[in-house]
C-alpha cells in the first residue's frame, strides 16, 4: 500500500555524494544520474550465515531482497541497451554488500550508505528493527540529473525490474 512517503521524491536532484561501491571505489551519485541510472534501493541482503532480525518476514517491504538484485542483474543488458546505468545501494555496510554481490554474482555495483547520506538529502523513507535504520524498498530512474520517476512501494520486488522495464521503453524519448 502506497502510503505517500515517497510521493515528493520525482523532479528532485540526484545530490554530489561519493558513496563507496562493491566495485571498488566510490561511486559520484551525481554524475550517474546525469548519465541515465536505475538505482534500486532495498532495506538490506544479509549473509547466509546471519538470521534475519526477528519478525523480518512480516515486514512489509522488507523481504525480497535477494530476488530484487536477481532480477535486476538478469536484465541489466537491457537497461544498458536503453542507456541506463544499474546500482543497488542500501544502508548495509560495504563488507556486507560484497558478500551478497559475489554471491549473487551481480555485475553492476551495490552501493553503501551506512550513514544514510542520500535519504536525508531526498528524505528516503526508512523503517526501524531491532537496532538497524534501514531504507524501505523503492526504485529511482535519474534522467539529466532529476529523478524521472519513483516505483514506490515496489512489490513484489522480483517483478521490479521488469516493471521499470517496461516504463523505460514506453517512455517517449
Amino acid at each position: 500500500v502506497d502510503d505517500g512517503a515517497a510521493r515528493h521524491i520525482a523532479g528532485m536532484a540526484i545530490p554530489a555524494l561519493s558513496l563507496p561501491s562493491t566495485g571498488g571505489g566510490s561511486v559520484d551519485l551525481a554524475s550517474w544520474a546525469r548519465s541515465g541510472l536505475v538505482l534500486y534501493v532495498f532495506p538490506r541482503m544479509g549473509p547466509t550465515e546471519i538470521p534475519d532480525p526477528p519478525g523480518w518476514i512480516a515486514i512489509p517491504g522488507a523481504y525480497g531482497c535477494t530476488q530484487q538484485s536477481c532480477a535486476f542483474r538478469d536484465r541489466q543488458a537491457r537497461f544498458h541497451e536503453l542507456g541506463y546505468l544499474v546500482a543497488g545501494l542500501s544502508a548495509q555496510p560495504l563488507d556486507e554488500q560484497r558478500e551478497a554481490h559475489v554471491r549473487l554474482h551481480l555485475s553492476f555495483p551495490l552501493l553503501a550508505d551506512p550513514g544514510r547520506q542520500l535519504g536525508r538529502v531526498l528524505g528516503l523513507p526508512t523503517f526501524s528493527v531491532g537496532d538497524m535504520t534501514l531504507y524501505r524498498r523503492l526504485t529511482l530512474v535519474t534522467a539529466a540529473g532529476r529523478i524521472a520517476k519513483v516505483f514506490y512501494p515496489v512489490f513484489p520486488p522480483d517483478e521490479n525490474a521488469e516493471e521499470v522495464l517496461t516504463w523505460l521503453e514506453r517512455r517517449p524519448k
